[in-house]
């Protein structure tokens, strides 16, 4: 989709929805460190939560990637 395509959309969402909330750490900080540290006692909804949180930044890495190769594509032409 076009709007995928977007990076001021995508940066708009990681800031919002990606860290959201935001007090008192950002909220897909505290779910990383979580399953860093093992896991221990995350449910089903933690899980769903997680990857609600980090859809943005896939998306937005997902993004860079595309442009970067784009990039290297046209330097070697």
């Amino acid at each position: 989709m076009k709007i995928f395509g977007d990076w001021k959309f995508l940066l708009m969402v990681c800031l919002t929805l990606g860290l959201a909330p935001f007090f008192p750490e950002p909220h897909i900080l505290g779910k990383i460190k979580w399953i860093a540290g093992g896991a221990v006692g995350m449910q089903p909804l933690d899980w769903f939560d997680a990857i609600f949180h980090g859809t943005p930044w896939l998306l937005m890495i997902g993004f860079l990637i595309g442009k970067a190769s784009q990039f290297r594509k046209q330097v070697k032409n």
